[in-house]
C-alpha cells in the first residue's frame, strides 16, 4: 500500500466520526507490515473523558485482532488547515506498541507531513523502562 492510499483511507475515515462536542472530526488507518490496514475514528461523549481518538481506535482495534508488533505507519487526517498529529495520549499508546512508527500527519487539503514517532514523543516511557522487553 502506498503513502497515498494509507492517507486517503484515514480521510475517509472522517465521514465516520462522532464529533458533536468538538465539531473536528479525524480519521485514522493503522497499516501493518502485510499491508493489513485498521481504521479508526474518533468518537466523543458528552463526559469528555470518555472520548476515544480516531488513532486509538485504530490502535485498539488492532490490538483486539491480535497485532502487537507489526506496525509500520500510522496515518492521522483532520479537515483543519495545519497537520493532524497524534495528542499525547495517543502518542503513548502507540509508543507502547512501535516506537518507530512512521506517522503520516495530513492536513485538510490532503497535504502530509512524515516523522518517526519516536520524535513526537521523546524520551518516551515504555515497555524497556519496565524492563518488559529487550
Amino acid at each position: 500500500m502506498t503513502d497515498q492510499e494509507l492517507v486517503q483511507r484515514a480521510i475517509d475515515m472522517e465521514e465516520r466520526a462522532y464529533a458533536p462536542y468538538s465539531h473536528f472530526p479525524v480519521g485514522a488507518a493503522l497499516l501493518c507490515e502485510d499491508g493489513t490496514v485498521f481504521t479508526g475514528c474518533n468518537v466523543e461523549n458528552a463526559a469528555y473523558g470518555s472520548s476515544i481518538c480516531a488513532e486509538r481506535t485504530a490502535l485498539v482495534k488492532a490490538v483486539s485482532e491480535g497485532r502487537r508488533t507489526d506496525f509500520a505507519a500510522l496515518a492521522v487526517a483532520g479537515r483543519g488547515e495545519d497537520y493532524c498529529w497524534p495528542c499525547g495520549a495517543c502518542r503513548q499508546m502507540l509508543y507502547e506498541f512501535a516506537p518507530r512508527l512512521r506517522i503520516l500527519a495530513v492536513r485538510g487539503d490532503g497535504a502530509w507531513q512524515e516523522v518517526e514517532l519516536s520524535q513526537l514523543l521523546l524520551h518516551g516511557f515504555g515497555p524497556e523502562q519496565l524492563g518488559e522487553k529487550e
